[in-house]
Parts: structure tokens; sequence; C-alpha cells
């Protein structure tokens, strides 16, 4: 059986019509971005020739790209104002606004605006603007039909139609078409280059730069394929016949940089988007954005980002272009992250085919000694995407994991099929959940009683029942949150639960907390010193010599947090305790933590660290020393993302079970991590 995850198959091409088909799907998305006021351009929807409403997270990444290239775009303009002539030749342009915004703007008084594109699109898109009095107006009388591969010419504007990997051809249909190679050019090429053959696009690179004095090439593609979300991304490209034909040979931004340096091109800068978005868009418009309609899928987003790049290439430009340069300083993490060993990773093989694991958004928690019950997410059941509304336990029999039948009574109204929900075993019968959501627009979900029998144990009957029992409000406060978390701690000898962060319908990020005394849930005020926490959800939490460990989390302002805090118990109350790593934590949020002999275990998660994703980090409690693991996943036949999933650390075996994970991958499909995952971890938790 061959693996799913090679991504160098040398058979992968791109159909033509499957190319051109992706630029109208694109076009479609840019606009539904701009109909929700992520950019404004009135002339896509005449373009694009048919509405559809798009998805949050696609606006979120149709409008960092229009972004990224506009940015670009107007900084050549503005660099080269003063110059009596200049040119943009946009490669692959399928249906864009490109000339159109620019002409409404005023910005094209000395500029001449190319595009290229396969013949039948050229002709459809001259076809289009020649049928539409608000186009054809902008562009002006051409004085007659377009000849040849010339399917629409204008005074400042030109619509070719030729295919870019015959180069021959498209230096002829430009010459004739008028392109000059002696004024100051900027070639545009956005998600283009990706679907040549490599030999041919670095042909058109290196052709750029031998044959134009001045020019300038801005890039938008895709990047890291080999990771989880890399090979979903890439599968989705493959099932289109739209194979992405660069990544093996150019798999990051560095080599993409090397990649042009080495054809000709003296300049070169080059970020990827989750960068771009930080360093280059206003905190303003950042804040504008992130508040244009509810949302909460902050992981794929983040993913989405690190799979696409802008890059700016320039030779001959005086001054030199530089669009890219940062206008804030973020810190950066500096180099790789050093790996101080490997994990590895087990199907738990009895598992497979069991409904029910397939979700994410989910919590799991030990509710008896081997017996794990899992509640809430989204997920598949019975071949559909839904939020999930039934439990699942899991009980481990003779070394083996194996599902469970669960009866349950779960009145609709109560349960609310919710996500991103905790779960909190206070005793051999009960347990609490505290807050979730439906969809990010509602209200948080409040608190329920989950009573389950006391003789369900691993070697026990085959059947557990598990019914729920509704609260009072009388602590809603604390429950109407989710991406937060409760964890287990005791003051002066009495039991709480300590609810901290999150998020909520009205706030995007939460720095508050409650004392819940059990098991009342009486909200309690103790008293808590020291230097508050920056706001944060999606963080881990655990129960930690009577205190808890908060680590990580996503903040205000949507990145990720790498503090460690501890709530440490004092005489009269509380303090908040920073916990100093060396090297520092690699900022992460989405992932899942235990303590163990002292030292804390994150496991998975994102971070923006763009070389590698987040395995199994140790970070010892006394010392403060923090190391690294990758997981070994080689035995897997599947990408193991681990985001949005449980986990649950048997400390005897020193084995950690995770359950579920994954996601909505942008426009390329949800990924469901399909069978839990077992990882050993007895070699890197040697007792000393």
């Amino acid at each position: 059986m061959s693996d799913p995850r090679d991504v160098r198959d040398p058979r992968a091409a791109s159909d033509p019509r499957a190319v051109q088909d992706t630029g109208g799907s694109s076009a479609l998305s840019k606009c539904s971005a701009a109909a929700r006021g992520y950019f404004q351009d009135r002339f896509l929807r005449l373009l694009a020739g048919r509405r559809r409403r798009r998805a949050p997270l696609i606006h979120r990444g149709y409008y960092i790209r229009a972004r990224a290239v506009d940015h670009c775009v107007q900084d050549f303009l503005l660099k080269t104002q003063s110059l009596s002539r200049t040119q943009i030749l946009s490669l692959g342009a399928g249906f864009d606004s490109l000339y159109f915004r620019l002409k409404d703007m005023g910005l094209l008084h000395h500029t001449v605006v190319y595009e290229v594109d396969f013949p039948n699109v050229a002709c459809q898109k001259a076809t289009l603007i020649k049928g539409m009095k608000e186009l054809s107006a902008l562009v002006g009388d051409t004085g007659g039909e377009g000849l040849g591969a010339i399917t629409f010419s204008g005074e400042d504007y030109k619509l070719l139609g030729v295919d870019l990997s015959e180069l021959s051809e498209l230096q002829r249909t430009l010459e004739e078409a008028g392109l000059n190679n002696e004024i100051p050019t900027l070639f545009i090429a956005e998600v283009v280059l990706t679907y040549m053959e490599n030999t041919r696009s670095d042909a058109l690179i290196q052709w750029a730069a031998e044959h134009f004095a001045q020019a300038c090439f801005l890039v938008y593609e895709q990047v890291r394929p080999e990771d989880p979300f890399g090979h979903v991304m890439q599968q989705h490209f493959r099932q289109l016949n739209t194979a992405l034909r660069s990544l093996a040979q150019y798999p990051d931004c560095e080599a993409q940089q090397r990649r042009f340096l080495e054809k000709g091109w003296t300049e070169c800068s080059v970020m990827d988007m989750n960068e771009f978005f930080t360093c280059c868009i206003p905190e303003d418009e950042q804040q504008r954005v992130q508040t244009l309609e509810p949302f909460d899928e902050y992981e794929e987003w983040h993913l989405k980002c690190s799979h696409y790049f802008v890059l700016a290439a320039s030779k001959g430009m005086e001054p030199s272009w530089t669009p890219l340069l940062p206008s804030v300083t973020v810190p950066r993490h500096a180099g790789p992250v050093g790996m101080a060993g490997s994990v590895p990773a087990a199907e738990c093989a009895r598992l497979s085919g069991i409904p029910g694991l397939r979700r994410y958004g989910h919590h799991s928690v030990l509710i008896k000694p081997n017996v794990i019950l899992t509640t809430g997410g989204f997920g598949e059941e019975h071949g559909q995407h839904c939020r999930m509304r039934n439990f699942h336990v899991l009980s481990k029999r003779a070394g083996y994991w194996e599902a469970v039948c669960v009866t349950q009574n779960i009145p609709d109204k109560r349960w609310g099929e919710r996500l991103y929900h905790t779960v909190s075993c206070l005793s051999d019968t009960l347990a609490l959940v505290v807050g979730g959501r439906t969809s990010p627009s509602s209200a948080g979900l409040g608190m329920l009683w989950l009573k389950f029998p006391e003789t369900c144990n691993a070697s026990g009957p085959d059947d557990v029942a598990v019914e729920l029992v509704s609260l009072q409000p009388a602590a809603e406060a604390a429950a109407l949150r989710w991406r937060h978390s409760t964890t287990e701690m005791t003051f002066k000898g009495e039991q709480y639960l300590f609810v901290y962060g999150g998020r909520s319908a009205l706030e995007p990020v939460l720095g508050d907390w409650y004392f819940l005394h059990t098991p009342e849930l009486s909200c309690t005020v103790i008293a808590v010193e020291g230097p508050v926490p920056e706001s944060r959800h999606s963080h881990s939490a655990c129960s930690w010599e009577g205190g808890v460990l908060i680590a990580g989390g996503l903040g205000a302002a949507e990145q990720p947090l790498g503090s460690v805090f501890l709530l440490r118990e004092l005489e009269h109350g509380f303090q908040w305790q920073t916990i100093e790593t060396h090297p520092p934590l690699v900022p992460r949020y989405s992932h899942t933590a235990h303590v163990h002999e002292g030292k804390l275990l994150l496991i998975g998660g994102v971070w923006f660290h763009a070389s590698s994703v987040p395995g199994v980090t140790v970070i010892d409690l006394m010392t403060g020393l923090c190391l690294d693991y990758v997981i070994s996943v080689e035995h897997l036949e599947w990408p193991l993302m681990l985001h949005n999933h449980s986990s649950v650390f048997l400390p005897n075996e020193k084995e950690l079970l995770v359950i579920g994970g994954g996601g909505n991958c942008f426009s390329f499909g949800t990924h469901l991590n399909p069978v839990p995952v077992s990882l050993s971890l007895s070699s890197i938790l040697i007792s000393h």
C-alpha cells in the first residue's frame, strides 16, 4: 500500500482546465470576502459572474491574500510615481480585478497593465469587459476587437491569451502587445507558478530577470508540504488534478528565496502570512478584521497562514524595492526548534472504524482507572459531519483499549451539542461539565452534572450509563465561556474548581477567574496577589501541589503566548508566579498538558514557528529546563493533527492516549484523526 502522505509523485500533473477552475473559485471567494466588508472591491462581483457566500475562515484567507498583493503593488506604484512610464505584468491573472481597482483609484497615470492567462480564460474575460459598461468605460475605447492572442487592448490595459509554460510564445505576444523591457516592470504571480513544471517556472523567473533592466517580482503561493496540514492541502489539489508542483523542490520560504537569487534577482525578501499579518498590517486594521464576523477557527486560520507566503524580488531598482519591511517588530523564535529526541506514536488498531472517535473540540477525562469518557465536539457520525451529541467510553482491558457501549440520558436542550467545554471528574459517580458553545455567535452553555454508576470500571460491564442533571444557575457567570480551563485545586484543605480564561460571545478573550467550592459550586472570593497573567484562551491548565499551572494560550491580539504561570497557595490566598523556562518555551496554543513527577508535559498545539509542528515538550518545574521532542509518525498512514485534540495520561505505564483532533483545513476539507494514538513517554520520563 502506498503511503498517502508521499508528496513527491513524479507523475503528478496539472490539468489546464482544472487549473482554470481554481481561478473561478478564487474569484468567488474574493467576491464573498468583499461583500462581507473585508476589503473594498466593487468590480469583483462583475467579474466573478455569480455570488456564493463563503465561511468566515475562507474570508480571512482571501483577505490576507488580497491584502498582501495590494500591499506590494501599491508600494511599487508609490516608489515609481515620479517616473514617466512603468508597467505591471500579471501572470495567470484569471478574473482578477486589479487593473479596474487601480484605474478607479487614479493610480495608473503612467502605468500599463498586462494580464496573461490561458486563451479561453482571456477570451471569457474580454467578453465580460466588453459586455459591461462599468468595466469597458474604465478601459476606454479599444478602437476595435483584439487580434490573435491579444484578446483585449486598451490604452493602459492589455489582455493576452497565452499558455505561460510556452515561454517563447509568451515573449513574442508580450512584444507584440507593446511590453517594454527598458522600463520598471512589476511581475505578479498569485498562485500560478506552482501549477507549472519547475523547469518551466524556473525559466520564466530567470527570463524576467535577464530581459528586464529594472524589475520586481511578486509571488503568493503555498509552502510546507510535509507537515499534517501540508499533506491535507496537497491531497486536495491532487484530487482537483491541480498538483502543486513546486513544493517538492521549493518546500519552504528559504528555498523560494534562494530560487530567485540563483535565477538572477539581486534582492529578495519573503515571509509567511502569519508574519505578514502581524508585521505589515496596522494594529487597528487587524482588530477591524478580527471583529467583522463571529469567528472561532483560530487553529485553521494560523495553519493556513503558515502554509502560504508572499515573496518580493527585485533587480536594478533605485531606490530598492522592499515592500516586506515590517512596520512593527515582533519577537521571533530564532532558528529551528532543537529536538531533544523523538516519541513513538502507535495507532490503537482495535479502535479502527469505531464510530464516535473522529471529532475535535471535545473533552476526554478519566472517570475510573483505565476508563475514559469523551464528550461533545464536532465530528463524524453516521457518515455526516455534525456536532457530536453522543458520549463515548474507552476501557483498557488486558493491555488494549476497547470501546464500551454508552447508555445516555441526554435531553437535547440541556446538553446543547457543545464544543470547547471542560469536564472535571469530582467523585466515583460525578463529573462536572463547564461551559462550551454551539456556534461562535451563541452564548456559553452553562454547567451540568454527569452521573455514572459506581460499579463502572475497566473489568466490569460492557455498558456504561451516563445521566445529565441540570444545575441551578448559581455560578453561571463562571460557565458562560468556552476555550477556558477548569482545574481541581485545594485551599485550606477544601476542594475547589478553578475556572480561568477562555472566550465568550461578547469577549474574544477573557482573563478572569472563579473559585468554585465543591460540591455545591458556590463562587468563593479568595485573595490573589502577584502579576496577573495576560488574558488568554486555548491554553492548558494542570493541578500541581494544590495550585494550578497555566501554560501558553492565544492572547488578545490572536498571538500565541509562551508564558507559564503557577497559581501558588499562600497562607491567606494565592499568588501568581511566573515560571521561567530555558530555552524559552515556543509560544503555542490549542495543546493539552499533564504533570508527572515535577515535569509539565505539553502535547501538540499550534505555533507560528514554520520549520516543524509541536510534538511533546517537557518542562522541568524545578529547573525550568525546556526540551522539545518530535513525535515519530512513521507507523501512521494518515496525517496526525495535534490541535483541538484531547489527551489522557496514564502515569504507571507512562502512556499518553491522544483522542481525536484536527479541524476544517481552510478550503481543503475537514481532517479528523481517524483512530486514537498511543504515545509512549517512558524514554523521556526517566526518573532521576
